[in-house]
């Protein structure tokens, strides 16, 4: 028991380390919304730029040391590089990726929350309605960010920042209440 009651802890701390990171990108999308989505994309193009180029280079070396039939580090590099420079060109088609990606993200977050919000009302414990409450809550913040189509940057911080306020409330009612678990 005390093993799993450690486990929960860690994992409670963790999920509450995730939520300060999301509130920080939250705060950034909301103070420097157009520049933060090219830098993003600027990043990312680079980064698959970079390993793209690393894997040519991997290739053109492995081939001089010995010939393998299987090798695809030059396909694999290839295609980064390509990512890399669409991912560069098209920065802002990024920002409807993103705002997918979060919104899944926080849709997920709020089905095991609403998951352990169920386990804890089968458990009697009191503080379950409030995470059902929040879970709910959560599940219309996704749920509003992936399908709106018309949602501007700053709404997609602000609703981070939301969610991420309401997740460590909901982090540190499991972890008050995590003895009554068991």
């Amino acid at each position: 028991m005390e093993y799993i009651e450690k486990m929960l802890k860690k994992t409670g701390i963790i999920s509450i380390l995730e939520s300060i990171v999301f509130i920080i990108l939250g705060g950034i999308l909301v103070w420097k919304a157009d520049l933060a989505i090219k830098v993003i994309s600027y990043i990312l193009g680079a980064i698959f730029i970079c390993i793209g180029l690393a894997k040519v280079i991997k290739y053109f070396c492995a081939y001089k040391e010995h010939y393998e039939l299987y090798n695809y580090e030059l396909i694999y590099g290839l295609m980064a590089i390509v990512i890399g420079i669409i991912t560069i060109y098209y920065s802002t088609t990024i920002e409807t990726i993103l705002r997918i990606i979060i919104g899944i993200w926080i849709i997920y977050s709020s089905f095991i929350k609403l998951t352990l919000a169920l386990k804890m009302r089968d458990l009697e414990v009191k503080a379950w309605i409030y995470s059902l409450i929040l879970a709910v809550i959560m599940f219309g913040c996704g749920l509003f960010i992936a399908l709106n189509s018309g949602t501007i940057i700053v709404t997609i911080g602000i609703v981070m920042i939301v969610y991420s306020i309401i997740d460590i409330i909901e982090d540190i009612i499991c972890m008050i209440n995590i003895k009554e678990l068991f």
